[in-house]
């Protein structure tokens, strides 16, 4: 029995390759570049090699090729012009494909082949950046509407986050440059998203800083406990959906009074900054709203 998801709608496939639904029923009636199985109601079904079939075309189409020309291609022309753009250009929307197909298939391989084509190219910061970020994003919606299950995004995010933990421990081995502070990554009570919390880590490591990294659901009172064993923290937390918009400013002000004197800061980034009351905050503490703009205040 095959678990893999390998019946797509009109719908999914445009989630997947942000081609809109009206423009691929055009592409099939008047090029015949696909060609879907209908249900006995007449409703397209497509199966993985259309999906990968259009995410070869929207590659192709991003790179000035048109539509009428690719629809005279024999059938492994296509891959052949994709692979040579990928050679040339180290193509995002191209690593992007792949790692949605890896997805899709739950094939680790092509996963690690992908990785591994933009390593050779590319930093893990790079990387990071310009695919992992714009995908994680993605998955969102994509889970959101129903093309891809829970399974799929814990599929790809597990593999992300297992590149993530070899380039941070390549780190964690060296000894610290800088010694004024130690940083302390947590995320708040019931908040599962990890993944920018781990990046963040792998960059103040990157910094030259010692991290202290306790991850998902840490209660602010077990924060206090490091401060019997460092003297200058940043404390950064991450807050992608808890706490809510309506008990933010209750956990930054806890935090506050239990955590903040002269030498500790506590710093915050995430989706729910946008509710903090900044009126609130001391001299000691920093409110980001992106990575980029956190790691330029540590360089």
């Amino acid at each position: 029995m095959n678990n893999v998801k390998n019946v797509f709608s009109i719908k999914d496939l445009e989630n997947l390759s942000g081609i809109k639904a009206h423009t691929i029923r055009i592409w099939e009636k008047r090029y015949n570049i696909l060609e879907p199985m209908r249900t006995d109601t007449n409703i397209r079904l497509y199966d993985l090699a259309s999906l990968q079939k259009l995410l070869n075309i929207t590659l192709l189409h991003d790179y000035g090729y048109k539509i009428s020309k690719i629809a005279t291609y024999p059938p492994d022309t296509i891959p052949t012009l994709v692979r040579e753009i990928v050679t040339n250009k180290t193509a995002k929307s191209h690593a992007l494909s792949e790692f949605k197909m890896a997805m899709m298939n739950f094939d680790q391989e092509l996963f690690f082949n992908t990785y591994n084509w933009l390593m050779a190219e590319k930093s893990f910061q790079e990387i990071f950046y310009e695919v992992f970020l714009p995908l994680m994003q993605e998955l969102g919606m994509l889970w959101q509407t129903d093309t891809i299950s829970p399974a799929h995004e814990h599929f790809i995010t597990f593999l992300i986050k297992q590149k993530l933990l070899i380039q941070t421990e390549q780190l964690q081995v060296l000894k610290p440059r800088k010694t004024d502070k130690v940083f302390v990554l947590s995320l708040p009570m019931n908040e599962i998203h990890e993944l920018g919390l781990m990046y963040l880590n792998y960059e103040i490591l990157s910094k030259g800083y010692k991290t202290i990294y306790l991850g998902e659901s840490m209660p602010i009172e077990n924060l206090k406990d490091l401060k019997k064993h460092f003297d200058s923290i940043v404390f950064v937390s991450y807050l992608t959906v808890q706490p809510d918009k309506d008990s933010v400013n209750d956990y930054v002000s806890r935090m506050k009074q239990e955590l903040e004197d002269e030498t500790t800061q506590l710093w915050y980034i995430g989706r729910m900054v946008e509710h903090i009351d900044l009126s609130t905050l001391s001299n000691n503490m920093l409110v980001f709203n992106s990575i980029d703009s956190l790691v330029g205040v540590i360089k």
